[in-house]
């Protein structure tokens, strides 16, 4: 006797494309956010029509929320992808591109040396295979103090960049605006405050703990805020020195490509913006 209320096209629906393991290996997930099998690997389905279309709009993709219900929707494994940690985001979206479109993905690039542009084909699993999880065992040493860093959360990710992005805009648009040149001044140094608020507060979330010499561990967000409002610069550089170089570790790595005209090699990045990199199909 069949089950009539069994779809007879559920044998056609998408099916997983791609197996992967996450750089983090599900580290920085909290409980109950992503759903890690044994082996470790979590499928990756190919985008769907509705997906597509979320890609589309483009403010669903500044909040976030596009991205996250795209993001569960292509790895069901994730139950909350605005938790996914910033060290695991560009391998998930290199699977699902590769599991909605193949691995093949045409790129273009100027040669440095003639500045000709040339168009080449990158191998995605080349790319996802070069990533790599930073080591934020690592304390930086900065004075006598020790700073332990780790990722952030897609969503303070978002938050920040699309505060930056608001901000910057702001202050262009009041460069070009009919105020007079001591109002753009003032005005100005208001939207600078905010942009070094955003700075704070991306050093604070990116900190596990400060440990002093005496022993202590300090990991309430409050009194990391205030540490850095009223310390050294040079604390602020040493955060950063060694957040450059743990980005350059985590960054898919460049592409050595040839130029058709002068047969110059050179690397070729991989830009990552949604828009292009999920362009195939629209």
């Amino acid at each position: 006797m069949s089950d009539f209320n069994t779809n007879p096209l559920a044998k056609h629906f998408r099916q997983p494309s791609i197996y992967i393991k996450l750089p983090s290996n599900g580290k920085f997930w909290p409980e109950g956010s992503l759903d890690l099998p044994l082996t470790g690997e979590i499928p990756v389905f190919p985008m769907t029509t509705r997906d597509e279309i979320v890609l589309r709009t483009p403010d669903a993709l500044m909040n976030g929320s596009g991205v996250v219900e795209i993001m569960q929707s292509c790895v069901p494994n994730i139950k909350n992808a605005w938790l996914a940690p910033s060290v695991d985001i560009d391998t998930i979206f290199i699977a699902m591109r590769i599991a909605s479109y193949g691995h093949n993905m045409d790129m273009e690039a100027n040669c440095p040396k003639c500045n000709e542009k040339n168009l080449y084909t990158v191998d995605l699993r080349q790319a996802l295979a070069s990533i790599q999880c930073p080591n934020y065992d690592e304390l930086i040493q900065s004075g006598d103090i020790k700073i332990k860093l780790k990722p952030q959360p897609y969503e303070q990710t978002n938050k920040t960049s699309a505060l930056g992005f608001e901000e910057q805009k702001m202050i262009q648009n009041i460069t070009d605006s009919g105020l007079n040149d001591e109002e753009k001044v003032k005005v100005i140094a208001e939207q600078m405050k905010k942009l070094v608020d955003i700075t704070l507060n991306l050093l604070t979330e990116s900190t596990e703990y400060v440990q002093t010499t005496d022993g202590i561990t300090v990991t309430d967000k409050n009194h990391i805020a205030e540490f850095y409002r009223n310390s050294e610069s040079r604390i602020t550089r040493d955060i950063q020195a060694r957040a450059e170089v743990m980005a350059k570790e985590a960054a898919i790595k460049p592409v050595k490509v040839k130029c058709e005209k002068c047969e110059n090699e050179y690397d070729m990045t991989i830009n990552f913006d949604y828009a292009s990199f999920f362009a195939v199909g629209f």
